[in-house]
């Protein structure tokens, strides 16, 4: 038996899953007690294709717990896991979690994420690439999977034992998961909420959305059997971008401490733009920036866009301390080079979430991404329209991984930079000759911020800031810098449960290529060090004072006696 998994776990249900290499029984049972001596519960499933995994939902589950689950195969074969279910709402326990995204199936085993099952975790969070269904890998040596046996090659691929290897397993096996796709589950950079006639890689007749493409049906079906998730659908929206279709939405409470909401950006966007070609272009920028302020245009999806303030909008009122935002694509300004396909191609509807965030002051509030191969950490403003100021806020956006891919946002964008020549050969040369991961980063954060400035934008850091946007975040960097992106790895956030401190680690290990990957390779021993670090003390909602409380009251009181008083001086008239 390769794998088991548990996610989507609340406070009260969690979802368990597994891949057996034996058709037959295969029974579930889950105890808060490790040996097993009471068994809480016993679910029993058929296996009958080893390429399908079964799945099933516990219910009636203890907040706050530790519960270890067995699941056991028609060949007898038993294999243990273990999941914790969030801590009952109210309550203040602290949150540690981690995130990653991006994992070709070429470079498996992942040494990049081996220590994370060590780190007692209350959960994982598979940011999106789960697998390239449109990169050839030894499982499936073609450009594109098509087929739902290619889709699920591919997933049995990285989740799969190799070299003697399995860190997803051992990770999904000792910590709770949470899941949801970005591009590569089905086809790189498309947009769900188009017609197939715009793209064609999908090959349905037009009339169709591609969420309802084959394709993307197909690559669907085969990520939600491979993750230990419930399959939710949209019902009566009203749109048919969302009515009946898959719910990768997520949104969970933990005590006091967070609010967790996981995106789904990618299956319910419209059409993106056409990138710009040539950023010295004013005019094709300019054109670029004012159709992405189309207030018609949409990311996420009315239904989703909804759920998100709504949820975001009850942590706030229930004074939950943090709200993580969990988005596959960055929300933060990256500049135009490729911008399409990220939020600053829907510019309009990235400025009503940060506005939506800023008016009803909801402080605390963290984006989570992944996709762009490292880690990039900046404070977030919005614009009301192109060219105008920056409005600042106090939340900032976290982006991590790859767990493995070839090659890191650094070395990539050196590449592109030099193909729009945007650096010189002599600059390329001394980036090149830099000897150490750290200088690297620095020449990367100087590059970044060089595209980016010019458009009013804030800096890379939480140390640099615009001037409006000084002293909104009171973060403090411990060690190395908030700019990533030599390395392979994962960040692990972690709350405090008394000071409600948040702690951002990155982990991470030299990257290598698919070449380096024999089965007594050194890269397979490669341990996961901390990269960066910094934490970040969060702001407080102010209460009313007791003078401004005694004067509500009053206020509340005299409108309760004003109907008698009215009536008093009407009897004495």
């Amino acid at each position: 038996m390769p794998n088991i998994a548990s996610g989507d776990t609340n406070q009260n249900s969690s979802v368990l899953w597994t891949q057996s290499n034996y058709t037959g029984k295969v029974t579930f049972e889950y105890s808060t007690d490790p040996n097993f001596t009471t068994i809480a519960g016993s679910i029993t499933q058929t296996i009958t294709d080893i390429n399908l995994p079964v799945k099933v939902s516990v219910t009636d589950l203890s907040p706050g717990t530790q519960y270890y689950y067995r699941v056991t195969d028609a060949n007898s074969q038993t294999t243990l896991g273990t999941f914790k279910t969030a801590a009952e709402i109210g309550q203040q326990k602290g949150l540690k979690f981690g995130v990653s995204g991006d994992w070709r199936g070429e470079l498996s085993p992942y040494p990049a994420i081996a220590n994370a099952d060590e780190q007692n975790l209350d959960f994982f969070i598979l940011h999106g690439d789960t697998i390239y269904a449109d990169y050839p890998s030894p499982a499936v040596n073609k450009s594109q999977a098509e087929t739902i046996t290619d889709f699920r090659l591919k997933y049995q691929e990285v989740y799969g034992d190799r070299f003697g290897l399995n860190t997803w397993g051992d990770l999904r096996s000792s910590t709770s998961i949470f899941a949801t796709i970005d591009d590569h589950e089905v086809t790189n950079d498309f947009a769900g909420g188009a017609d197939v006639s715009t793209d064609s890689r999908f090959s349905d007749s037009p009339g169709i959305l591609i969420n309802e493409s084959t394709l993307y049906q197909t690559g669907l079906q085969a990520f939600q059997e491979y993750h230990p998730i419930k399959n939710q659908t949209y019902a009566n929206t009203g749109d048919r971008r969302t009515e009946n279709k898959p719910k990768l939405y997520r949104s969970t409470t933990y005590g006091k401490d967070a609010q967790i909401i996981i995106l789904d950006n990618r299956s319910f966007r419209d059409q993106t733009l056409p990138n710009v070609t040539n950023p010295s272009d004013s005019t094709q920028v300019n054109q670029f920036l004012t159709n992405s302020f189309n207030p018609s245009r949409t990311m996420l999806g009315k239904a989703q866009l909804d759920d998100l303030k709504h949820d975001l909008l009850t942590a706030h009122n229930k004074g939950v301390t943090w709200k993580f935002i969990l988005v596959p694509e960055p929300i933060q300004n990256l500049g135009v080079i490729f911008a399409s396909d990220r939020f600053e191609g829907y510019a309009a509807e990235r400025t009503e979430i940060l506005k939506f965030i800023d008016e009803n002051n909801i402080n605390n509030v963290v984006f989570i991404a992944a996709d762009i191969h490292g880690n990039l950490v900046n404070n977030l403003t919005y614009q009301l329209s192109p060219n105008s100021q920056q409005i600042p806020t106090n939340s900032f956006e976290v982006t991590t991984g790859s767990v493995a891919f070839n090659a890191p946002f650094g070395p990539s964008v050196i590449g592109l930079a030099s193909q729009l020549k945007r650096l010189t050969p002599q600059q390329v040369a001394f980036y090149n000759s830099l000897t150490t991961r750290d200088a690297k980063d620095n020449f990367i954060r100087q590059l970044v911020d060089q595209q980016i400035t010019p458009f009013g934008y804030d800096p890379l850091g939480l140390d640099n800031n615009l001037s409006q946007a000084n002293g909104l975040i009171n973060a403090q960097l411990i060690q190395g810098g908030y700019v990533n992106t030599h390395t392979y790895g994962w960040t692990k956030f972690d709350i405090d449960q008394n000071t409600q401190k948040l702690t951002v680690t990155t982990y991470g290990i030299d990257p290598y290529t698919e070449a380096e990957l024999t089965p007594n390779s050194p890269v397979l021993t490669r341990n996961p060090v901390i990269i960066n670090q910094f934490e970040v003390t969060p702001t407080k909602t102010p209460k009313p004072s007791f003078s401004l409380s005694l004067l509500i009251v009053f206020a509340i009181c005299s409108l309760c006696f004003l109907p008698s008083i009215i009536s008093s001086i009407f009897k004495e008239k």
